[in-house]
């Protein structure tokens, strides 16, 4: 009994990973959940974040218009492929750029485009080229469907392989129990910590994106050396990081740049 559970949660798992693509790497995902469920929670965290009053959203400033605008531009490059190339009714991103004051270096995207950029990491980016290569990394994340990925692993760890189909069948309200602890909507904002695999393939998405944009994908590196002096000391072994190590992520933008150049038109 226990062999027939397992085959024929390993052919439901073959199917769903059949389903779903992500755009430009071609990489097979495993995926339990819907973009709507998501997006429509995620955009409540958002919301939340923006108007809890611990939170403080910079505006009308040369920083606040840098973000946007760089925003925009990756938006409408990267929705003007996505539609080029039968992608475009698989995605329906409301996109939103924000700074948000904060020591903290860090920026986020959320899946349905919204994005949150921390003061604290305007230093390291340093022009607009900076900004295009972190928040496209952050939006690669979002196109590449990183949150519902890691979520379909929450819950199928929650249920458990032989049961997993069953759960799936029923996603709705255990698709919002995990997408609320996740992205904390009613509490503290949580964000999702992806997978050494899923930083890479972002990193690889965000030079195409930014090259797209119109932004030299050559800057990109310049911009990882930079976030790897604010680490020494502080950072972890690759082993134990869900990031790449500094050494190895630049090493692999700059093997990748060549790829990105074909999309750079200035």
């Amino acid at each position: 009994m226990g062999k027939i559970k397992f085959s024929l949660f390993a052919c439901f798992l073959a199917t769903m990973i059949a389903c779903s693509t992500v755009p430009l790497t071609g990489r097979k995902q495993f995926s339990l959940v819907g973009d709507s469920e998501i997006n429509t929670s995620a955009a409540q965290s958002y919301k939340q974040l923006l108007s809890d009053p611990k939170t403080t959203v910079i505006t009308n400033t040369r920083d606040a218009e840098s973000v946007r605008r760089v925003g925009n531009k990756l938006s409408v490059a990267i929705e003007n492929y996505l539609k080029q190339n039968g992608y475009g009714d698989q995605y329906s991103f409301n996109w939103e750029f924000n700074l948000i004051q904060s020591k903290e270096v860090n920026a986020w995207c959320m899946p349905g485009g919204k994005v949150a950029v921390y003061s604290g990491i305007l230093p390291i980016t340093m022009d607009d080229a900076g900004l295009a290569t972190v928040m496209g990394h952050e939006i690669g994340h979002a196109i590449a469907r990183h949150s519902a990925e890691r979520i379909s692993q929450q819950i199928a760890a929650q249920f458990g392989g032989a049961v997993v189909g069953a759960a799936a069948s029923d996603k709705s309200q255990t698709t919002q129990s995990v997408v609320n602890e996740l992205y904390g909507v009613g509490g503290q904002l949580v964000l999702l910590k992806y997978s050494r695999n899923q930083e890479s393939e972002a990193d690889r998405l965000g030079l195409i994106f930014m090259s797209m944009a119109g932004y030299d994908p050559n800057n990109a590196v310049a911009f990882w050396q930079r976030m790897a002096a604010q680490n020494k000391g502080g950072a972890p072994p690759e082993f134990l990081s869900t990031h790449p190590a500094d050494a190895t992520r630049i090493q692999a933008i700059k093997n990748n740049i060549p790829e990105a150049m074909k999309y750079y038109h200035h």
